[in-house]
Formats: C-alpha cells, sequence, structure tokens
C-alpha cells in the first residue's frame, strides 16, 4: 500500500447503493465471469469488507440503517411501509451545514418524492406509495419525456387518498414496464446520469451525494436478458435444494418457493404473480430457475454502468482524490439457494452484501478487510473520516481505524435482526403459514464466522461459516459446539442490554 498522506479539508462523499445484491456478485468476492469492469476498478482502488452484513435484510429497515445508525427499532422501521419519522436524524442532519446534501433514488422511507430528512437536492424514481396528490417521481417524468405512457394504475397497490379515503388513482409506469425499457432508460441510467450533473455542477464545494437504484431487485429480467447462458453459470450445492434440520421458517418458505417445481400452479398465487414473476419468469422448471438468476446476475451490469458514470464525473472533475466512495446493497437475495427467493432470511445470501470503501489519501489499492461489519457502522465511520464530531446516540461505531491500521475486525461481534411483525400490518408473503412464522423476531449474531439465529418460538440454527460456507448443516445441537453456543448467547444477551433491545429469546441458560 502507498503512504497515507493528510485528509483533505471536508472531503466529499458519494454513496452508492443497490438493492438486493448479494455478497458473490462481484469479481473480488470471488466472482469471475460477472461483467462488472467499473466495479472491479473500483474495488481495486479501496478496502473491500470481507464479510459484511446488513442490519435486517428487508428494504425499509435495512435503509434506516443505513441512514441513521441506529437499528430498526430505534429508528422506528422495524418492517416495511413505515416510514422514518421526522425526530430520528440522518447523516444529513448530523453534518455541519457547509455541506450541500443530495438524495437521488429509492428513498423507501416515506414521502418518496418530496426532499426531505436533510437533503436540499432530490430525485425520486418511486410512484407506487403516492398518496394525497403528492407530485410524481423524477425518474416517472423522465420517462414520459421520452415518449413514455404508463401502463398501470396505481389502485394495483391500495393506497387511500388521505382526504377523501378513496383509492388513489394515479397512472404509473409498472415493473414489468421498466424491465422492458432499453439500457438508456432503465433506472440505474437515469440515476447516473442525474448524479453526474449533480457532481458537474457542485464540484467546487463540499458534498454529500447518496445514489440508490432498484437494480437488481426484481423484476428477474432485464434489456441485457441473455448476457449470460443460464446452464453454464456456476450454482453452489443448496441451490434449489431444500434446507434440513432447520428452523420452521426457513423450511416452510422453502417448501412454499419449491412446490412449483413439483407441479404447483404458480399462474394462480397472487404473490409469486405480483413480486416475483411479474415478466412471466418460469419458477416450475429447474431451467427456469436458473434463467431467472442469469437475468437476476446481469441487471447488476446496469448498476455497474451507473457507477462508472459517476466515477468518470468524479474523474473528469478532478475531485476523485478529495472523495470518499462507498458501494454496497442494502441486502441479499436468495434467488434459489436453499429452495427460496427474495430476501427476509438470516442465510448469508440474503443478509451479507458487498462493502467497498475508497478512501484516496489513506489507499490507493485493493485492500481485503477480514472479520465481520454491520451496516450499523457506516454513519459513524462515514462522519468520522470527514472530520464530524459523532452524536451520542448513534449505535454504531467508527471503524476509521480499521482504514488506518490502528484496529481491527477479528473479534467485532455483528447482530442481524429479523423484527417480524407482531400487529403491524405487512404484505402478505403468499401463505398462511408464512405470514405466522414471519410475524415472529429473530436474532442472529456473527462472531469469529460462527452464526448463532435465535427465535423465541422456532428452532434454533448455528452454522459454522469456517466449515459450512453455504450453511447446509444446522450444528446447534453437536456436542462440540456446545461452548460456543454459550459464548455466542452471552454475547447477544450483552448486545440486548448495550442496544436496549427487548425482543425475547429462547432460554439457553442449560445448552
Amino acid at each position: 500500500m502507498d503512504s497515507q498522506r493528510l485528509s483533505p479539508k471536508q472531503p466529499n462523499i458519494v454513496f452508492i447503493f443497490s438493492d438486493q445484491q448479494r455478497y458473490d456478485t462481484m469479481k473480488c468476492y470471488g466472482n469471475n465471469w460477472i461483467k462488472t469492469p467499473h466495479l472491479n476498478s473500483l474495488a481495486d482502488e479501496s478496502f473491500v469488507f470481507e464479510n459484511a452484513y446488513v442490519t435486517q435484510p428487508v428494504c425499509a429497515p435495512a435503509r434506516a440503517s443505513i441512514m441513521t445508525g441506529l437499528y430498526p427499532p430505534k429508528a422506528g422501521p422495524v418492517v416495511n411501509r413505515i416510514p422514518l419519522p421526522k425526530d430520528k436524524k440522518t447523516i444529513a442532519e448530523m453534518i455541519t451545514q457547509d455541506y450541500k446534501c443530495a438524495y437521488f433514488g429509492k428513498w423507501h422511507l416515506g414521502e418518496d418524492t418530496l426532499p426531505q430528512h436533510g437533503f436540499t437536492e432530490w430525485r425520486s424514481v418511486e410512484d407506487n406509495k403516492i398518496e394525497d396528490n403528492l407530485p410524481f417521481s423524477s425518474y416517472h417524468n423522465y420517462l414520459l419525456s421520452r415518449g413514455y405512457k404508463p401502463d398501470q394504475n396505481s389502485q394495483f397497490f391500495g393506497l387511500k387518498d388521505k382526504t377523501s379515503n378513496d383509492y388513489a388513482s394515479r397512472d404509473i409506469f409498472s415493473v414489468e414496464f421498466r424491465a422492458s425499457l432499453p439500457v438508456e432508460d432503465q433506472m440505474a441510467s437515469f440515476l447516473g446520469r442525474e448524479a453526474s450533473e449533480f457532481i458537474d455542477n457542485n464540484k467546487d464545494e463540499p458534498f454529500i451525494l447518496y445514489v440508490s437504484t432498484f437494480e437488481p431487485h426484481s423484476p428477474y429480467s432485464g434489456p441485457l436478458n441473455g448476457l449470460y447462458d443460464p446452464e453454464k453459470l456456476p450454482v453452489g450445492p443448496s441451490f434449489l435444494k431444500k434446507p434440513e434440520g432447520v428452523s420452521e421458517f426457513n423450511r416452510v418458505r422453502s417448501e412454499y418457493f419449491m412446490q412449483y417445481l413439483e407441479g404447483g400452479d404458480i399462474s394462480s398465487d397472487s404473490y409469486m404473480q405480483k413480486y416475483l414473476a411479474v415478466c412471466d419468469e418460469d419458477f416450475s422448471t429447474e431451467k427456469g430457475w436458473k434463467e431467472a438468476r442469469a437475468n437476476y446476475f446481469a441487471n447488476i451490469t446496469l448498476v455497474d454502468n451507473m457507477v462508472g458514470d459517476i466515477i468518470s464525473s468524479l474523474e473528469n472533475n478532478n475531485i476523485s482524490e478529495n472523495t470518499i466512495v462507498v458501494f454496497t446493497s442494502e441486502h441479499g437475495e436468495m434467488m434459489g439457494d436453499h429452495g427460496l427467493l427474495e430476501k427476509r432470511a438470516l442465510y448469508e445470501e440474503a443478509s451479507r452484501v458487498p462493502l467497498l470503501f475508497k478512501v484516496p489519501w489513506l489507499n490507493n489499492q485493493q485492500k481485503m478487510i477480514d472479520g465481520s461489519i454491520s451496516h450499523i457502522d457506516l454513519v459513524p465511520t462515514l462522519m468520522d473520516l470527514i472530520g464530524e464530531d459523532l452524536p451520542d446516540h448513534l449505535q454504531g461505531k467508527s471503524r476509521k481505524g480499521v482504514f488506518e491500521g490502528t484496529q481491527n475486525l477479528d473479534d467485532n461481534k455483528v447482530v442481524v435482526q429479523w423484527n417480524g411483525t407482531g400487529d403491524i400490518p405487512d404484505r402478505n408473503l403468499g401463505s398462511d403459514s408464512i405470514n405466522s412464522l414471519n410475524a415472529s423476531p429473530w436474532r442472529s449474531i456473527i462472531s469469529e464466522r460462527l452464526k448463532l439465529n435465535l427465535c423465541a418460538t422456532d428452532k434454533p440454527e448455528l452454522f459454522d461459516l469456517n466449515l459450512d460456507k453455504f450453511e447446509q448443516e444446522n450444528v446447534f445441537n453437536k456436542d462440540e459446539y456446545r461452548d460456543s453456543v454459550s459464548k455466542l448467547f452471552e454475547s447477544i444477551l450483552q448486545w440486548q442490554k448495550d442496544a436496549e433491545d427487548s425482543v425475547d429469546l429462547p432460554n439457553l441458560g442449560n445448552n
């Protein structure tokens, strides 16, 4: 590594995050076939965190932690469809007013089309939550300017106008329509251009820019379909394999998705049709699963193009050496592993994500960081790197010392949550049994590559990621892991005390 140099005064931050991108989708994580040249170049100049975890593997809770440095129960959104409360501060509300703060893309934390929480420049992309005659999104208006016509009525989403209590009725662009657009009109392409223009216009003042795109989130289809031969893409040993000896939640969800390989009628399943098979994806054959998987990976190249546009703008404006660039994803995607789709799982594919930190004055080549890190540490680390004082209320810790070589993550313990739903309305997940199991909270702790997953009403799980990186064997009841379980349980109890977490856990005192 080149010698470190002094931090510039008030460096910029560009924080880029995709949606539902699992960790093994980049060359630096061992994927030697995926077409992501811009992410590869970024990784070649970055600190690469080997094991980075979200705080909760679902959209709004994960995003709330990314923006606030708080775990979901403290931030407020413990499930989707809960706005970030006005009194919960984002990083944009905690830093000095010298910085211009911009947020471009998926917000998903309430009133998506309006600037809020300290961000004064805003580009929105969501229209399916519009109520009370809020404006259409920036992306909607862009598509109109390109001559496209909306294809879907927002009543599809069951939203009500608060003033009339009638169902909102607006014509919007569906996700199926978006998937059919050419590369230049995809959301990631739109956001890449908008972010580049922002950088061009603000290169002479300190700024923080967050850019968040939906890709590669379902639909598992897009303009780059066919980029990969589905039969030639590697799959792991858990692909389309129902898990055994695990929690009832994982088992029942896997049986639900896998039923269509066994003759189930997917055309009558409203959940699959609405969220996962929206572009006629075929989940009734192994070939169809592999095609969806290949198209999912192809959509990551759309993300890569966006990253390339943003990095080029920083370089063309001669401010790349004064800018921290972060790349990550809000959560992962199961994509057939363990017989599962989408997220809502503590498995690595859903809860572990890529995380790159380019800090030019501390490093200019790829440096892999061992150990585990959580998204809860993003806000305090970024604030510390740009010289801001850290508020006392943050639940994460600054990892600046890791970049400077004075600290490591070898003993760091990471907690991933599933906060259940309880009595909070959440979307139907396909069956009554899944919805019932989904209501119960979980806590997962990862330490020294051992992962303990606990729920008061379900079967505990322990995976030894040192020996079983694909999490195929639950070793919770094996005698040789008894001491490890006890230590992990004590650690998670201590974490609960420190985090003021009141979720009930099973009593493992006699384990």
